[in-house]
């Protein structure tokens, strides 16, 4: 899954995800994965770019925290679920059946 999911993110973000999008971004992962999940992609995201600087676990937990509580805009989220969308993101809600 976490492969999927940063193939899916390197679609729509071939250049790197811009900061201007990163709140709206947690808010479009955060439904369809799990705090863990979202935790694990973003420290493989930052592991990628080889920040030469090294960040710790909980620098990331406290960016996520922090970043997760800031509300995006309709037009923010929309922007980010069309580019994972373009990549083969599934937006569909999954149902319960």
């Amino acid at each position: 899954m976490l492969h999927k999911v940063l193939d899916w993110l390197k679609a729509g973000y071939p250049q790197g995800i811009p900061q201007s999008d990163y709140v709206a971004l947690l808010a479009v992962l955060h439904r369809r994965l799990t705090e863990y999940e979202v935790r694990i992609v973003v420290e493989e995201l930052v592991r990628e770019r080889g920040a030469t600087d090294k960040i710790g676990e909980a620098e990331i937990a406290e960016a996520i925290a922090r970043v997760a509580k800031e509300q995006p805009g309709e037009d923010d989220i929309a922007r980010v679920a069309s580019r994972l969308a373009a990549g083969g993101w599934p937006l569909a809600t999954p149902t319960s059946d």
